[in-house]
Parts: C-alpha cells; structure tokens; sequence
C-alpha cells in the first residue's frame, strides 16, 4: 500500500521529469502495451495507491490531493474501455494533507488509510471509511508539528483489526487499535542504516503475512524486515539473494511464498523459509515515465499504480498488468 513522495523525493522526481523529453513520453504513450492495461479518467493528476475490492468489483484509489475514489469495473468489462473514477471521500478538516497508503480491511467491512503532510511532513495521522456508506470511523491523529518532522506513508492490518502505519521520515511504526486508538511505536535500530543518504526515504511499504508478521520495505537502503509481532515485535533482516530491493515503494503478496515490490522497475520476490530470506526472481518495469507506487492483486494477476496522470482535458491513469514470467 504504499507512498513514494515526501519532500525530498518530490524535488528528485522534479529533476528527473525536466529531463525527459516530452517526445519521448509521446512515444511511450502511444505505443502498444505488451500486457494488459486498465485505463481510468480521473479528477486529478495524482494517484499514490490502488487496491482491488473483489466483493464490490472496483479498484480503489488514494488521491494524493487528499480523499479516495472508486473505479468500478463492471461484469461485461470490454478491454480498451476507459473507465471513471468516483470520488467517494473528501478531505473534509484535513486541510491538504494527503491520502496515501491504504489496506482493505474485508472482515470490518472498511478500508485504513495513512495520510500526511508531504510537503512539510509536519502532520501523520490514519483514518479508516466503511466500505459501504462511506463515512468516517476514526480519525487518529500520530504526530503534528509539536513532535517534529515525521511521515506516515502506508498502513496493513492485523487479523484483530490493529493497525501499523509505516513512518518514512522517522523510520518507525505507529500501532493503532481497531476502534483507532493510538497504542505504541515499534522502533528499531535496524530501521536506520548507518548512511545517511540511506534514510532520506524510509520505512515504506508494509504488509501483514497470513502466517502472523508483518513485512516492511525500506526505501532508499533495500532493505526488507520481518517484524513478529506475537513475539514481541522482533525485528529481523530478511536475507536478498539474486538482486536489491532499492527504490522498492508498495508491497503486496501475491502469495504466502510470493511478494511484489512496487517500483521502478517493480520486482518479485519469493521465499522457501517462512521469509527468513527472498529471492528476486523477476521484474518488470511498467510504464515507468508515470513512476510505480504500488501494486494490487486482481484475479490472480498484478495491476501496479502509477503516480502520474496524464491527458487535458480528461487526465488519464492506468494500471498495468505486471507480466513476471518471462
């Protein structure tokens, strides 16, 4: 569920759009895909994460302007067609802060959303919407200027409904209650690499494992955690063979031996021992001028965001089919 904006990033990716030749992104645009691709008129410019809500056959998305939408995809769905974005909550009272990481929550019926102040990172909070009406269950608010610089970027739940948000600035995770209270943070000395070049993104993307652990990617160093949270929140490294996990964004399981890694290009990796160690044994790059944040799971195949939207005057997001086979 995951973001891969805070401040520093958004002037790196500046810099890295300005030097792209706006023929080049023509191009890219008008080429064939070589998978599949779900196409979505949007109402702005800038999506950080997609999930697949399979009950209701709708992708939902997190507006980096603050609020969700929905994209439904109804039963007689032709491919080529371009779908809508609905919007169905508003930053109502959140100022600008932005919607950013977000997990389904199925048996509560809602989704848990992290939200922040990308620019000055100066206020994290997470809320959680009932899937069916909408409306706000709670507003938990994790820090505000008082408490420094800090950066919720996503969020995964627990099978009681706890929630674990993921701070990119401060390289920790804020537990929450299933009725939204604030119950501790988890820190660790190995969230924070020695370099500090290593830190300007950090704990990102996170999952909760079937087996009872979360799974929790650092941006910038690649580094991959396993945090037991039935043995007292027991961090490890987890051991990458065959590649790094660097720039690695969004994370989501395909399977219990299988996890994706948002990014650019997006990677899948696969373990034989409970996640103690992965390999990377594929990639895929996506249409990465667009820039990968997160990736979902629909109908066994992985669609990943992309941040980006382009067109005038209807701006146009997709999600591509992630091909790891070959």
């Amino acid at each position: 569920m995951a973001s891969f904006f805070c401040s520093t990033k958004c002037f790196l990716l500046l810099i890295l759009l300005s030097a792209v030749p706006v023929a080049f992104i023509i191009h890219l645009e008008t080429s064939k895909p070589a998978t599949h691709v779900y196409e979505y008129h949007s109402t702005g410019w800038f999506r950080e994460c997609t999930k697949w809500d399979d009950v209701n056959r709708r992708f939902l998305v997190s507006f980096m302007g603050g609020g969700l939408g929905e994209v439904p995809v109804p039963e007689d769905y032709v491919p080529g067609t371009v779908l809508k974005e609905i919007p169905v909550v508003e930053n109502v009272g959140l100022g600008k802060n932005s919607s950013l990481g977000f997990v389904v929550d199925r048996p509560r019926n809602r989704v848990v959303v992290a939200i922040a102040d990308v620019i000055g990172n100066l206020y994290s909070a997470v809320a959680a919407y009932d899937l069916t009406t909408w409306e706000r269950i709670f507003l938990t608010k994790l820090s505000g200027p008082e408490d420094g610089k800090a950066f919720s970027d996503d969020v995964a739940v627990d099978p009681e409904g706890n929630a674990y948000v993921t701070d990119a600035k401060g390289n920790k995770i804020w537990k929450v209650g299933v009725d939204g209270k604030f119950l501790y943070i988890i820190n660790n000395p190995l969230f924070t690499p020695k370099e500090w070049y290593n830190n300007l993104v950090g704990l990102n993307g996170i999952v909760h494992h079937p087996n009872g652990y979360l799974l929790i990617i650092h941006t910038f160093s690649g580094n991959l955690y396993k945090i037991e949270i039935g043995k007292r929140d027991e961090v490890k490294l987890v051991k990458i063979i065959g590649g790094s996990l660097k720039f690695g964004d969004g994370l989501e399981l395909l399977s219990p031996t299988k996890l994706v890694v948002a990014g650019n290009p997006s990677k899948l990796v696969e373990s034989s021992d409970d996640w103690e160690s992965g390999s990377v044994v594929a990639k895929f790059k996506g249409a990465t001028h667009r820039l990968v944040t997160a990736a979902t799971v629909k109908d066994g195949k992985v669609y990943l965001n992309h941040i980006f939207g382009f067109g005038y005057p209807k701006r146009k997001h997709v999600l591509v089919e992630a091909d790891f086979s070959s």
